[in-house]
């Protein structure tokens, strides 16, 4: 009898063994790596020699670096919340029980379908400043030709655009759930004491889905974090390093100039910065027990 309650003790974390085995081969094990290889660099004959924090002295006095920088949370403070505040209103119009609604929802949700790579490809072509779809458009309605992503005023906000309309329709699945969590009853008694739809909206909806849009908000924030595929496909981090980005600083120097203890220093320089602005969106967003 006892050997029976001590396998049924151990049995769920045999059932967590693998999950956990995974998390710590495919995250943990290159954080960990990536933090010893910042305090590396290779010699002239490919000898890894260990440097300590030279690596990340460099990058503090490096203009690319801290250009970089500013691109990174231009893109994360503009991209974050125009993500979260579409998948939210996207999620209200299709919550509505009208007939047909799940033919939008299924619209709404097909540009995750396509891969980022893909999707990176057909709107460079449709964004063509030369015979793009796009500017074809524009001159049928007079409005001159746009130089999208050859502008280093433009190329940002277009990938910006880009990576949003194939992300929000992935978010609003998650917060679309959450609103169909929400009893029903809670909603008719807020109508019987007379509360309108915007306060209905601030005192009843937003507060049931404060979990879910702490999930979504942080989950948004790492992946726009570590984009990567627009930014290589359509503008290789230009025009005039415009679109140049952290992540795609350290696949610079890890692949075009074979440095991967700066890329590694850049790697954790990016993920203390997510930590941190994740720590700082839990505590704003953390829901009332």
């Amino acid at each position: 009898m006892h050997r029976l309650i001590k396998d049924e003790r151990l049995s769920p974390y045999l059932f967590l063994l693998p999950g956990i085995l995974g998390l710590f081969v495919f995250r943990l094990f290159p954080i960990i790596y990536s933090g010893i290889t910042s305090f590396q660099t290779r010699n002239l004959v490919g000898a890894t020699e260990w440097v300590g924090w030279e690596n990340y002295r460099f990058l503090f006095q490096d203009q690319i670096f801290w250009q970089s920088f500013a691109t990174t949370m231009k893109w994360s403070i503009v991209i974050n919340p125009l993500q979260i505040l579409s998948a939210l209103a996207l999620a209200l119009l299709v919550n509505r029980k009208l007939k047909g609604i799940n033919i939008f929802r299924t619209i709404y949700f097909l540009p995750i379908t396509v891969s980022l790579a893909i999707a990176s490809t057909i709107w460079g072509l449709m964004l063509n400043p030369n015979s793009g779809l796009i500017n074809s458009i524009l001159a049928m309605v007079k409005i001159p030709p746009q130089p999208f992503l050859t502008s280093s005023k433009q190329a940002l906000w277009v990938i910006m655009l880009i990576a949003s309309w194939r992300g929000i329709g992935y978010w609003m699945m998650f917060i679309l759930a959450g609103l169909q969590g929400i009893s029903a009853e809670l909603y008719e008694a807020a109508k019987i004491d007379g509360a309108g739809k915007g306060k209905i909206l601030r005192y009843v909806t937003l507060p049931l889905l404060k979990r879910t849009l702490a999930f979504v908000t942080v989950a948004d924030t790492c992946a726009n974090f570590l984009i990567f595929v627009p930014m290589f496909i359509l503008t290789k981090g230009g025009p005039q390093m415009s679109t140049n980005v952290l992540i795609y600083e350290a696949y610079n120097n890890a692949f075009i100039y074979g440095d991967h203890g700066l890329s590694s220093a850049i790697v954790m320089i990016i993920l203390v910065i997510i930590l941190m602005v994740v720590g700082i969106e839990l505590r704003v967003l953390r829901a009332e027990h």
